[in-house]
Order: C-alpha cells, then structure tokens, then sequence
C-alpha cells in the first residue's frame, strides 16, 4: 500500500473534527494500486457537493477515510448482486420468448412488442434517429403528470423509456452478430495491471493469453455481458487482429467491411442505429488508430481519439463529436454557466476541483512540477519540459503527423492539425451562406462580411471594408508588396491565400507540406 505520506497536513479533520496529520480532499493518493479523490468519492458514492472554498477546511483523517472505502465497497457489492439478479430476469425473459417463438430473435419479439403501442401514440418518435433528447429524469417524469391531467401525458414517458430499451437492445443485437460471426476479441478498456477479460475479472498483461483465456467464455455469456451496460455509455471495444469471419473464413480488412460483408453474403441484419463497435489493433506498446492510422502514446489518448471518426453525437456549441450520449452529456457540462467564482480575478468555474486548479496555478503560481533530473520546481508541465530540455540535455518532445509527416510540440497540436487538414472536419456553417469553417472564432471573423458595418475605406480605390486588417491587406495591392514567394517556381503573391491557391493548382504534390 502506498500511503503518500508527504501529502498529508495537520489540522482538523472536516468530518469528525478530530486534529492530526489528515489527508486532503481534493488531492489525488493511491490505494492498492488504485487512485482515490476523496473529494469525488464523496460525490459518487453520497451525490454529496463537498464545499471547497478556501476558508474551509479541505482535511480528511484515517478514520473517516477507511469508513468512505467501507461505503464504497458497500454500495459496489449492492450494485454487482443488483446487476447478478437481473441478468437472471433477462435470461428467464429470453426463455420465455424463445419457446413462445423459437424462429424470432430475442430483439426482433422485443421490438414488435415494443412498438405495438408505440407506433400509434407517435410516429415521430419512431423514424427519430437522433437520439439528441431521448432521456427523461424522474423530476421531469413528475412534473409531466403533476401538470397536466391530460391521459396522454404518461404514455409519452413510457414511450421515451421504450424508446431507450428499443436503442440499447438494437446495440446488443449488432454488437452479437459482429462478435458471434468473427474472430474479433472483445476486451474492457486497458487498466495500468494490464487488460481485463470481456467476461471476467481476470486482467491480463499478455494479450495473446487473454485471447486464449476468453475462448473459454461460451457466446451464451456474451449477451449477459452486453445487457449490464447502459444504454447511452453502451460502448463495446473489439481487437481486429488478423479479422476474419468465421462463417466462410474469408480474410476481411477492416471492421466497415466486415459488416457489409455479414450483411450482403451471410443475409445477417445490422439494425440502423448509431454505431458502437471500435475497432482497435492491440499490440503492445503500440496505439494505432485503425481508421486513421495516427499512433498514440497510451490507449486512454487513442479511445479518447475515436470520438473524431465515432460522431454518434455532436456538440451545437463547438461541434466536437462524440461515440457515447454520456461522453456528451459530460463535455456539454463545460459549456454551461458554472457558479463557481474565484474571488482574485472573478473568473467562473463549472466545478470547485477546476477553480482549484485555477487558483494554485494562477494566483498561488503552485509548482507543482517537478524536474526529474534536480529539485526545480515549475508551474506548468511545458516549462518544464523545455528547463529539461535546456539544463540536461533531454530529447523534445515531437508528435509526427503519419500523413504528411509535418512535426509538432504537442499532442493536441498534431489531433488539431489532422483535424482540419487530413479529415477537413467544418462544423461551422455560415448561415447566411455556403461558407464552412473548422473554428467557431474562424466563423465569427467570417460573419463580420454580412453584419459588420465597413468603416474602414482605401483612400486610393475607396473600397470599403469592415476590418482594419482587411484594409491593410488590400493596401498591399497598390503598394505591389508581394512578399509571398513559392518556394518551388519564386512566383509572388500579395497575399497568402493567393500563394496556397498557386501551390494546390500548380505544384500539388506540395500541397499540405
């Protein structure tokens, strides 16, 4: 066990008041291998809002800290036996179904059953595939019946939640016909003892043994595993190793082709719902994106990255796209006004653990950096990087794009950069025009054209403009400054999107460089 004595501090311990060296609730310690935020304890196991403000004790002793780990154990047990009881429900349903129908699939009774009543109550929500609004709290639930006395008002919530079991039912029906018609390896996501089993507890370092291990598992306990997820975290990881469908044992490149290949060859129905199959190549060491082929450093980096190609839910506010509705629900959280204020500078934080964080490293100038060469200590982990590049002579940092092989300083440097210029992601759309963009700034800019006022007129020519930058730029037309040359012919440009025009048309296979 690794106590991390040196983060503890005397004082008075915020929940039974007892004075001593405690711990603190908002830093981050480790438990038998496993990281614990006592702070985020607090609110997933109680849903209690811990205040953290700065006059407030933040201290935590032993005491209390053993009986958090007893609660939360508590609540996993209750939680597993809960999750045990109703994969029985499920299997004694799908008897039932199966001897009352043998010739039908679990999913294809379910959803006729389903959608005898739902059909007739809204058709709308039947060709709805957008899924944008398709969850309802309790609170919202009680306000619809507490509102109106209208007969209609509760059938409309079971129609939501219908409509949820008939979402996660279509992703265990397609996830069953790709795992049971292939060789894929299901796998959990990577922990730091290695790969969990699909089915099991068991982690494994070895890949090739957990392959071996999870051949054991019948296809039978596949469904099982399926119905304990969630509908909107529904979210099913696959190794693609030499892929083949063990139908025909024909050789298949890439999970896309796969399923044409079950649905045109083998007659086999993929149900048309968002996608929640991800493909991966587990090799060790090696994070390789299998659409893309970009290469991460950890497998976290490279799940987080399947978002781009994985688009199953899209932000109206920044455009980024999402596999899951919880991953979402979770990054819309950030757009919403937060009501935690930093008293110095005034700032708003959505979360208290953000504002923390803002105040240590604003406002406190925390170093929390440490070189790992002597006993500097810095405030941000790039000037770090950059004292040890300096002062001991350690290798920089370089992110290489693997399709054009332009070379970055940071990760999310290469990820923008693929972004805009390999994948040609313009979630922005002008709406008085055609105009695209990759940027939300990059459409505020544009939209100055329709309702900016031009202010800003040549003296020479007297065209009008309505930013001084635009101005200057044209200015350069009269004063001939062509200060744009192309490196392969040394034509000159005025301007900079005269020259990128010249190099796409004349020299493409410079084109990105």
């Amino acid at each position: 066990m690794n106590e991390n004595d040196d983060k503890m501090k005397y004082g008075e311990c915020r929940c039974c008041f007892t004075m001593g060296n405690h711990r603190d609730l908002m830093k981050e310690y480790e438990f038998n291998g496993i990281r614990e935020v006592y702070y985020k304890i607090f609110l997933e196991c109680f849903n209690v809002f811990l205040c953290t403000k700065m006059n407030n004790n933040n201290l935590i002793c032993t005491s209390c800290v053993l009986r958090l780990r007893d609660a939360t154990s508590f609540k996993k047990m209750v939680m597993d036996a809960e999750r045990s009881l109703s994969n029985c429900n499920v299997k004694h349903e799908e008897a039932v179904i199966e001897s009352t129908n043998p010739s039908s699939s679990l999913l294809e009774v379910e959803i006729k059953f389903e959608q005898k009543d739902f059909n007739t109550e809204s058709n709308n929500l039947e060709s709805d595939r957008n899924f944008e609004d398709d969850s309802m709290s309790e609170e919202e639930d009680r306000d619809i019946l507490e509102e109106s006395t209208d007969s209609k008002a509760l059938p409309t919530s079971c129609q939501i939640k219908k409509k949820n079991r008939l979402e996660k039912l279509a992703y265990i029906h397609n996830s069953t016909v790709i795992i049971e018609n292939s060789n894929v390896t299901p796998f959990k996501p990577k922990y730091q003892k290695g790969f969990p089993c699909f089915y099991c507890t068991m982690v494994f370092q070895d890949l090739s043994k957990m392959r071996v291990h999870q051949q054991k598992h019948t296809k039978t306990e596949l469904k099982t595993v399926l119905y304990t997820q969630g509908a909107e975290a529904f979210i099913v990881y696959v190794d693609i190793t030499d892929l083949k469908c063990t139908l025909c044992n024909e050789e298949i490149p890439n999970l896309t082709e796969l399923k044409s290949h079950l649905t045109k060859k083998h007659n086999k129905k993929i149900q048309d719902y968002p996608d929640r199959v991800v493909p991966f190549k587990l090799t060790t060491n090696v994070f390789e994106c299998q659409i893309c082929k970009c290469v991460f450093e950890t497998f976290g980096a490279m799940d987080r990255h399947m978002n781009v190609h994985f688009r199953n839910y899209v932000c109206k506010e920044c455009g980024t796209g999402f596999v899951t509705k919880s991953r979402f629900k979770k990054h819309s959280q950030q757009h919403n006004e937060g009501s935690y204020q930093c008293e110095t500078c005034k700032k708003i934080y959505t979360t208290p653990l953000k504002l923390k964080y803002h105040i240590d490293n604003v406002h406190r100038m925390v170093k929390r950096h440490k070189c790992t060469k002597c006993d500097e200590r810095f405030t941000e982990y790039f000037q770090r990087q950059k004292h040890m590049e300096d002062a001991h002579g350690v290798a920089k940092l370089e992110y290489k794009c693997n399709v054009c092989d332009k070379i970055f300083d940071r990760k999310t440097r290469v990820s923008m950069h693929m972004k805009r210029y390999h994948l040609e992601q313009r979630d922005y759309q002008c709406e008085m025009c055609s105009y695209t963009c990759f940027t939300k700034a990059a459409l505020k800019i544009h939209m100055i054209k329709h309702n900016g006022e031009r202010i800003y007129e040549c003296s020479v020519c007297k065209k009008s403009y309505a930013r001084k930058r635009t101005l200057l730029e044209h200015m350069r037309i009269h004063n001939n400054d062509r200060r744009y040359a192309c490196k392969v012919c040394g034509q000159t440009f005025v301007q900079n999107c005269s020259l990128k025009g010249h190099i796409k048309t004349h020299h493409p296979e410079f084109h990105m460089q």
